[in-house]
């Protein structure tokens, strides 16, 4: 990846016909290269979670949400977990070791991912070349052997096992910290 093609901090967000730092299918191709293996099926643009459970099919695999976000301090944290997992911004700080945490601005989002919103993936890292962001994934999540994430776009859903994921952070400079938050507690009936 070109870094020069990431714009220089203060920065604005590029129309939404400017070129990613890095494609789907360079994306692929890099995935491709570190051997991991990859199933992408393309659908219409998912904006929300809602969107994507009515869309999605029986897609198989734990289906994700991911969380750009700065904390108090300007450090950047990308939070990954299941889609249902209740995340509370008050409290994750302590559970992360972060200041204070809110949203991350979509320039913010384009400077350091190189993506826009709609879009945060944990494939995004491939543009952190610099190593600035955080990467805190969520235990449950890695509970699950298949996840799925956005390749860049929001347009297509790319399914990755579990380990290759980590391999895949790895390769990107970027050791993820799997911490316990968000678990849905289910009451069985004996």
């Amino acid at each position: 990846m070109d870094t020069a093609s990431l714009p220089l901090p203060g920065a604005s967000l590029p129309d939404g016909d400017a070129p990613l730092p890095t494609s789907p299918d360079q994306l692929l191709a890099r995935l491709d290269a570190l051997g991991i293996q990859a199933t992408t099926h393309s659908h219409p643009p998912l904006h929300t979670v809602e969107e994507s459970k009515a869309l999605r099919g029986a897609l198989p695999g734990g289906h994700c949400k991911n969380l750009f976000l700065k904390d108090k301090k300007d450090q950047h944290w990308l939070v990954v977990a299941l889609e249902d997992a209740p995340i509370d911004l008050n409290r994750l700080d302590k559970v992360i070791g972060s200041a204070r945490l809110s949203f991350a601005s979509a320039e913010r989002l384009w400077r350091f991912l190189g993506i826009r919103p709609g879009s945060v993936t944990p494939f995004a890292l491939v543009n952190d070349t610099e190593r600035k962001v955080r990467v805190v994934l969520q235990q449950a999540m890695m509970e699950h052997d298949l996840l799925n994430y956005h390749p860049l776009l929001n347009d297509r859903t790319t399914a990755i096992r579990r380990d290759d994921l980590l391999r895949f952070i790895r390769a990107c400079g970027h050791e993820p910290a799997i911490v316990e938050f968000g678990r849905i507690e289910v009451d069985r009936a004996e």
